[in-house]
């Protein structure tokens, strides 16, 4: 199995949605998309065996996949939708406030901004008790993590995981567990977090200064932003982005469990 198909507790998800171990999920027989994307669902400088399948969220991924040379891609729907299906009804609690969700870097990219002017704009917008939710690399950084526990709540999800070490398998329930506590999800940038809190219910925005990677492809950046305006600003419309959202998503494609058991190639387990 590629260990990008362990990120974030994708296939421990997938795993116990199929009736299976979720501590202990079989080997996939291909590639999971593991976060939204423009391209073909597969992270940048993955490692790819010609003639391995690839499994990605939606219809629109699979067609930019097959343009790009690869004609393996089945559409599965994103883990954190099946998530949703097995979770049930979430608590008779009314969400309040935000979640905001710094743009962030990773391994092999920093991002460089101003943490200080985003937090400015980010207080003096948001009407509700703000949480800060930052992805493990950020998080690690006192110095960071110092400048937006001044300003509100402070958590992270857990670690992606890095070669199957460290994974947390909880990630994606973390997630969801919170999103649902909050009333709308924020960030300066459309990401993977934006769908799957606009998924779970809450009303979406995307502003604030933006911030760069290290080398980063800026034309997709800006590409994002031109393709998708109904899902930037203060105040999107929550029912124009929750129908943009779960198509991105794959809504629609989700197979049932003994259908998913062989797509993956889980049949003998």
């Amino acid at each position: 199995m590629h260990h990008g198909n362990h990120f974030y507790g994708h296939a421990h998800v997938l795993a116990g949605y199929c009736g299976l171990d979720p501590a202990a999920p079989p080997r996939i027989d291909g590639y999971l998309q593991h976060g939204w994307n423009v391209v073909d669902g597969l992270g940048a400088g993955t490692p790819y065996a010609p003639g391995s399948p690839i499994f990605v969220w939606s219809e629109r991924t699979r067609r930019r996949a097959w343009s790009m040379g690869r004609p393996l891609a089945t559409v599965t729907g994103a883990p954190f939708l099946y998530l949703l299906r097995s979770a049930g009804e979430p608590p008779a609690v009314e969400p309040e406030g935000t979640i905001w969700y710094p743009f962030h870097g990773w391994e092999g990219q920093k991002v460089s901004g101003d943490h200080h002017r985003l937090i400015d704009e980010i207080v003096g917008t948001e009407p509700g008790p703000i949480t800060f939710c930052l992805y493990w690399n950020e998080f690690q950084d006192s110095r960071i993590r110092a400048l937006y526990e001044r300003a509100g709540r402070v958590i992270c999800h857990g670690y992606r995981g890095y070669m199957r070490m460290r994974t947390d398998p909880g990630f994606l329930h973390n997630q969801l567990a919170e999103l649902r506590r909050h009333r709308r999800v924020a960030s300066n940038r459309l990401s993977t977090a934006i769908l799957y809190g606009t998924a779970a219910g809450c009303e979406p925005a995307v502003y604030g200064d933006p911030m760069h990677l290290e080398k980063e492809d800026t034309p997709t950046a800006g590409r994002i932003r031109r393709e998708w305006p109904e899902l930037h600003g203060v105040d999107p419309d929550p029912e124009t982005a929750r129908e943009i959202v779960l198509a991105e998503l794959g809504d629609g494609h989700l197979a049932s469990p003994a259908e998913l058991r062989a797509i993956l190639g889980w049949t003998a387990a």
